[in-house]
């Protein structure tokens, strides 16, 4: 076009957004670009491939009147049924390593699932159960295996089997590392050693060594958690209205009818599979649509620089008060801006591109990893730098924080509510990227404890937390609900939903064996149904913890969990 006598040039709104934004896996996108696509985007299954990606020709090959996209398509426990009843002699070295394969994900609590399952929609415990098959039929030995929480997402059903793969894997002649909290798997342990006695600087000592007996005696944190048991609440809150669910039908969902009580802390429970996380969704995508939040396990986004500080809003009034106290710039008190150090720009490591070789990071010997300029590092507030106060833990910068002469009350108030979420160990400046994910989960809830969502809705709140602080977290949703909120957990610890004032049960199975709600009601209702020779996975596991044989045996439950 000709504007004003210059010729030029500029791409069509559509095309702009197709390059720009749909070009991009959603779940790679930013939250604001993920939003404004939800908001301006319809996806539909493409017409001629029906979602199978594949071309013609791969769609019209057969084996048995089935294609390759029909076998993907199916759920791992009938695939392998398939594949064990298919006469084809050629193919049969493929078929025994087909039947091999498959099974190890039916012994590993994985059969509900299917090969076109896109991998960004496994939880963390399926995403490395799935990584444990490939090593089931290894015939490499000698191998140390190195396991951090292997529990994760499964109920204490799955639990058993996967206790069971573990110590196959140690048989076949290797050593294995599991970092867990689990009681079940401490117990199936041949050695244990406990950390701690505290987190961030109270930690970092052997506080034990020796076999799940003696550390059951022992009096240390673990050693006293193993004793505490599960109980219920005295009373439990009335609703206030519900999100209602009609007809979902996401993934194995058999169109399930179900109301989540609103004013009320609930449970969401059934064995991995079953179909929460597709329930969750139904209901963010219906009736909950912009008045609940999701708080999951997910990576946080932002850049190299990113810390808590930065994500929670921290950095602002700290940067406000550092250029108040000394009379220069606050821009200087960034690691983006002025103050950043101009050999690694503010990132605190200098990465070297070893081509066909990963990237290596190495500590930047001009700032030495604190990431400003030496003049920066000059000024001074409350006695500390403020690369000194990113370098504290969020316990001990609140109290620097409430030691100012000059108050920062709006940092005060986000220490707070980190130390609130039980990330006071937590250094403020420490890179996102280093956090794990229940930790990640925390700052993301300490971040919505100042903002208006009415639900909150949290997955696996319990992940990554030790027996000890599971009282806390239990507090924290109280306190939640009781200042206005309603809170929806996804959960399978026996406390949490011994704590719940509702509880939804979701199976009985997994895969197609799930979808359905098999109980809703009050935790001693299900406790109770629980007794019965019966019982659903859920309603039988908690009737044993609150009888005190919550792990397998009963000898450690004589304490408990949670307040009346």
């Amino acid at each position: 076009m000709k504007i004003a006598g210059i010729n030029m040039t500029y791409e069509g709104l559509i095309p702009r957004l197709r390059g720009s934004m749909l070009a991009k896996d959603r779940a790679a996108m930013q939250p604001h670009i993920r939003a404004f696509v939800d908001r301006a985007v319809t996806y539909r299954t493409c017409p001629d491939c029906h979602g199978t990606r594949l071309a013609e020709a791969a769609r019209t090959s057969l084996i048995a009147g089935r294609s390759i996209g029909d076998l993907a398509a199916m759920q791992l426990t009938d695939l392998a049924d398939w594949i064990a009843a298919l006469d084809a002699p050629q193919a049969a070295p493929l078929l025994a390593a087909l039947g091999e394969l498959l099974a190890a994900f039916r012994e590993i609590g994985l059969g509900y699932l299917s090969l076109d399952r896109p991998t960004a929609t496994l939880s963390g415990g399926e995403a490395q159960r799935t990584k444990m098959v490939r090593h089931l039929g290894s015939a490499l030995t000698d191998v140390t295996y190195v396991f951090d929480e292997p529990t994760a997402g499964l109920h204490p059903a799955d639990i058993e089997a996967l206790s069971a793969l573990l110590l196959r894997l140690r048989d076949h002649g290797s050593t294995v590392l599991v970092v867990e909290h689990r009681p079940e798997i401490i117990a199936a342990a041949d050695h244990c050693v406990e950390l701690g006695p505290g987190a961030g600087p109270d930690g970092g000592r052997i506080c034990f060594e020796g076999t799940p007996e003696r550390l059951a005696a022992s009096d240390t944190p673990t050693g006293r958690s193993l004793h505490t048991a599960v109980r219920l609440k005295d009373r439990v809150r009335t609703p206030q209205g519900a999100i209602e669910v009609r007809a979902a039908r996401a993934h194995n969902l058999a169109d399930v009818d179900v109301d989540l009580p609103l004013g009320a802390l609930v449970a969401v429970t059934g064995v991995a599979g079953s179909g929460k996380s597709s329930l969750i969704a139904e209901a963010l995508a219906g009736p909950a649509r912009g008045r609940a939040e999701l708080l999951d396990q997910s990576p946080l986004t932002g850049s190299r620089r990113s810390n808590p500080a930065t994500y929670t809003g921290l950095l602002e009034p700290l940067r406000k008060a550092f250029a108040k106290a000394n009379g220069v710039k606050a821009a200087l008190f960034s690691a983006n801006s002025e103050g950043a150090c101009p050999v690694c720009g503010g990132a605190g490591v200098v990465v070297t591109d070893l081509a066909l070789m990963s990237q290596v990071a190495t500590v930047c010997e001009e700032c030495e990893g604190l990431r400003y300029r030496p003049e920066v590092l000059a000024y001074e507030l409350g006695g500390l730098s403020i690369a000194q106060v990113l370098a504290l833990p969020a316990a001990e910068a609140l109290a620097w924080a409430r030691d100012l002469a000059p108050g920062v009350p709006a940092a005060v108030r986000i220490l707070e509510r980190l130390v609130r979420v039980g990330l006071g160990y937590v250094r403020v400046g420490q890179p996102l990227n280093s956090l794990s994910g229940g930790e990640r989960q925390r700052l993301r809830l300490a971040v919505q404890l100042a903002s208006d969502a009415a639900v909150l809705i949290l997955d696996e709140p319990t992940s990554g937390l030790h027996l000890a602080d599971i009282g806390g977290l239990l507090a924290l949703l109280d306190d939640l609900v009781d200042a206005g909120r309603s809170v929806i957990v996804v959960e399978h610890h026996q406390a949490v939903i011994a704590h719940a004032d509702w509880v939804i049960d979701l199976g009985p199975g997994a895969g197609a064996a799930g979808g359905r709600v098999v109980f809703e009601g009050t935790p001693a209702e299900l406790a109770a149904v629980g007794a019965g020779a019966q019982a659903a996975p859920t309603a039988r596991h908690l009737a044993r913890a609150l009888a005190g044989d919550q792990w397998g045996g009963g000898q450690w439950g004589d304490g408990q969990w949670g307040a009346p």
